[in-house]
């Protein structure tokens, strides 16, 4: 009975509601990227002038500016990274948050309330005087993106026909990666610059109108409204209960993983490092190397849940960190120079580590009952962001130890990989099973 509902009601509303959240979420993941260097910047700079000048350093000789430039720098990458990690932090509050409203509440309702969150908060960081103002509106946009992702995914594998999850799993973990494209495009077609960064954070409003769509064309989820009629879901309690505990605490290291390595190395910190391999003289190199990253990570999230359809959960995911160990380490330990050879690279970088976010919406609904299932995998998914955001910090102080060298750091990181190799072994197989109910 659950099941004729749920492959004949409001199936559409829910994907087209799930695809633009998480895109509008990718544009802003994007977003920040190409707009930190000259953003940061424009905020830190007037204050290490003015504190040299204030020691008798400052002025316009060479030796001058050159300390100016190194400790501006120094700032960067360090609020850099303090962002980035309030980023991870606040979508990882917020996947339990929003998870928890949803499976108290509803999905529709407690949607709603997540894209109004990180798209008003994101436009708030037009107003930003400070780079502490940065980081706590990033803070509480993200918030807001960790609930969308937690809420569009339940959603939609609720309301489609069992035998159609991996390709929606592939859809919606391609949306934000088409968001990401999209910023990345509008980037190399007006590089951001000290002057015009703000205005391209104010776009970030823009989502909003979504809350609208969702809230009068989306009905609920059929599977929810069942699970919940026969008494009030306690899903915190559930999801770390006996029986849930071992696939709750895997499926954290699982996401955590694919999270530490991307946003510890790749998508955190590889513009960043383009901006510096080019001195700063080629503004349009960040969007270009995104752009690239953006196309292989749409492919990623494409195939992922195609290859765990077709070999199962478990080897797809063995496979993702077998790839992502090889190509991160030709990228970080072979190439030194910004050409042709580091878009491509870059481009198989984003496909290989951004396609666990097409396998994490196939996998993890699998692992939890209708009932704290957003909950559940919104925990496990945005949980794994405050171990990123841990690996986003080490990423600066281990630029710092290797003396400023992206490279080596991003080394470093990737090798969480390894990890992968092993720990997926211990988690069920869900291939050919029913979604639990």
């Amino acid at each position: 009975m659950i099941e004729s509902k749920v492959n004949s009601h409001g199936h559409w509303p829910a994907l087209v509601a799930a695809f633009l959240g998480w895109m509008f979420c990718g544009v802003e993941q994007g977003l920040f990227p190409i707009v930190a260097r000259p953003a940061l910047q424009s905020l830190v700079e007037p204050g290490v002038r003015a504190a040299l000048e204030a020691e008798g350093k400052g002025g316009d000789g060479e030796d001058a500016q050159a300390l100016l430039r190194r400790k501006t720098e120094d700032l960067v990458s360090s609020w850099n990274g303090t962002v980035i990690a309030c980023f991870l932090l606040g979508a990882a509050t917020g996947g339990m948050v929003f998870g928890w409203l949803g499976d108290r509440i509803g999905r529709v309702r407690a949607m709603v309330l997540a894209i109004l969150t990180f798209s008003l908060f994101t436009g708030a960081k037009y107003f930003a005087a400070a780079p502490p103002q940065i980081a706590v509106l990033r803070f509480v946009a993200s918030l807001g993106m960790g609930g969308q992702w937690t809420l569009g995914v339940a959603l939609v594998v609720e309301c489609w026909p069992e035998r159609l999850r991996p390709l929606m799993a592939g859809v919606i973990g391609a949306s934000a990666n088409v968001g990401f494209l999209l910023i990345a495009l509008l980037g190399v077609w007006m590089p951001p610059t000290r002057e015009s960064w703000r205005w391209m954070l104010a776009v970030g409003a823009t989502p909003a109108l979504l809350a609208a769509y969702v809230a009068l064309c989306v009905p609920e989820s059929q599977r929810w409204r069942a699970s919940v009629s026969h008494g009030v879901a306690k899903p915190l309690h559930e999801v770390f209960g006996r029986g849930l505990r071992k696939r709750t605490l895997l499926a954290i290291a699982f996401a955590s993983i694919a999270l530490i390595g991307t946003w510890g190395a790749v998508s955190g910190w590889l513009t960043v490092w383009v901006d510096q391999l080019t001195g700063g003289k080629m503004p349009a190199a960040k969007s270009a190397v995104q752009v690239a990253v953006s196309i292989g990570a749409i492919l990623g999230c494409l195939f992922a849940p195609v290859l765990g359809g077709q070999v199962g959960r478990r080897p797809a995911y063995f496979i993702l960190c077998l790839l992502s160990l090889g190509v991160c380490a030709f990228l970080f330990r072979v190439l030194r120079t910004y050409d042709v050879v580091f878009l491509v690279t870059s481009g198989l970088a984003g496909l290989v580590t951004a396609a666990f976010y097409g396998w994490a919406p196939l996998y993890l609904p699998e692992l939890f009952p209708t009932r704290v299932r957003a909950t559940g995998q919104g925990l496990s998914f945005n949980f794994g962001r405050i171990l990123a955001a841990a690996g986003a910090l080490q990423m600066g102080q281990l630029v710092a130890f290797f003396g400023g060298n992206y490279a080596r750091a991003g080394a470093t990181i990737t090798l969480i990989y390894a990890l992968g190799l092993v720990l997926i072994w211990f988690a069920p197989e869900t291939k050919g099973k029913p979604l639990p109910g």
